[in-house]
């Protein structure tokens, strides 16, 4: 008979109960599926007495991760706890040293030290594995490894925080503010501990680095991505975008350019008839563009206990069949040092502002572009009550970087009465 994949799982909550409970349920699948039988030797959690819902008796038990790591009946260590410092880290390195392969959901972890962990793990000779680490149930990072192994990747876009794209798509839908919705996924348990991961734009920030780092082949730089998150945008600014035929998204973007390796994790608008425009509630979408393939689309959930459980199981079954990928698609002393583009691809802009209700106001604000180097496309004024007028630009193709320039004038100018909200057009 073959020998068992054994593993050994660290944290018990959503997303490992969700494995341990697959690997009950489909033990059969999984053998005939992996031609070994896999089975959990001891899992690790702070707390052993709490009701998890399920029985964990059969299985060794570990306080602390790093012996879980470290146990020699124990093949591959799945790590579950999360956090890129203390435990996690150290029980990752823990089972490398020890000849254990990982699978992580961790993406805080690999988009930190992703690069020092996949020497360590390649000198080991051992493998680390983290589709759930990226859009839970989308198989975003094995397409990228393997399905398109054979292009060259030009650009990798999507949206990868369902909780953002929950809160956009209800503000439209209901006619709510973004405080009101932030409320409701705090009350349905939808946010990180920490929020400002979610709306920051922090979570899918490290995700958008994870997969820069396959695509481009280069070392894994969450430090230079560049993050806005969804807090300024208002009901105005999604009504407004509707009206002239795009969605607001929180939308990450990877591409390398001559200026350097582009990544942004930031509210842009896409045409509400694409199919990122399309997309509602907590579902994902990973846009990836390549020489041979021209563009793919993938979709699906992008959390949750089954999605992303049957993400880790995806890999733990990889592991049972014996094939071994370097973490990030090719060798870690082969990965690239890219210079951080200073500045982005030219695009158009989304100008929301409120002009002070003067004459020359709006000659002024068509001056301080002019001066820039900005050029106008679209220009709306809506009707108001208040002594601020609403006005709405869409420009032509500029960097941000020259924008930035426009919008400095604008506000010395005394003519807007706050700072103008401004979002990138991606042409999709």
């Amino acid at each position: 008979m073959t020998e068992p994949l054994r593993l050994g799982i660290a944290g018990l909550g959503t997303v490992g109960m969700g494995v341990i409970k697959i690997i009950r349920r489909q033990a059969d699948l999984l053998e005939a599926r992996t031609g070994r039988p896999v089975v959990i030797s001891a899992v690790s959690a702070r707390d052993a007495s709490k009701d998890r819902g399920l029985s964990l008796s059969n299985y060794a038990w570990e306080t602390d991760p790093v012996a879980l790591a470290k146990r020699d009946d124990v093949d591959v260590f799945v790590e579950l706890m999360g956090g890129h410092e203390g435990a996690a880290k150290q029980a990752t390195e823990a089972a490398l040293a020890t000849g254990k392969d990982v699978v992580t959901a961790n993406k805080a972890l690999l988009a930190i030290h992703g690069q020092s962990l996949a020497e360590q793990a390649e000198a080991a000779g051992q493998v680390i594995r983290f589709e759930a680490a990226v859009a839970g149930g989308i198989p975003v990072i094995k397409s990228l490894t393997e399905g398109l192994a054979g292009n060259e990747i030009t650009r990798v876009m999507g949206v990868m925080n369902g909780t953002c794209n929950f809160i956009l798509t209800q503000m439209q839908a209901t006619g709510q503010g973004y405080n009101a919705l932030f409320e409701e996924c705090a009350k349905l348990g939808y946010l990180e501990a920490d929020p400002n991961l979610d709306v920051g734009g922090i979570d899918a920030g490290h995700k958008l680095a994870l997969l820069a780092a396959i695509a481009f082949g280069t070392k894994p730089d969450f430090e230079n991505v560049q993050l806005e998150g969804i807090q300024r945008i208002t009901l105005e600014d999604i009504n407004q975008a509707a009206d002239m035929g795009f969605r607001i998204k929180l939308l990450g973007v990877a591409q390398r350019s001559p200026r350097g390796l582009e990544q942004r994790m930031s509210p842009c608008l896409v045409p509400a008839s694409s199919p990122i425009g399309q997309l509602e509630g907590g579902t994902n979408m990973v846009v990836i563009e390549g020489d041979a393939v021209e563009q793919i689309v993938l979709r699906g959930p992008g959390a949750g206990e089954g999605p992303t459980a049957s993400a880790v199981l995806g890999d733990i079954c990889d592991l049972a069949r014996g094939l071994r990928i370097a973490t990030f698609g090719q060798p870690a002393n082969s990965l690239q040092t890219i210079p951080a583009a200073q500045t982005g691809m030219p695009a158009p802009y989304y100008l929301r502002m409120a002009l002070q209700d003067k004459p020359g106001a709006l000659a002024k604000v068509a001056a301080a572009l002019g001066d820039a180097g900005v050029s106008i496309d679209r220009m709306r004024q809506y009707s108001h009550s208040e002594p601020t007028a609403p006005v709405l630009i869409v420009t032509h193709k500029c960097t941000r970087a020259t924008l930035d320039v426009a919008l400095e004038a604008l506000e010395a100018s005394a003519v807007v009465a706050q700072t103008p909200v401004a979002l990138r057009i991606e042409e999709l």
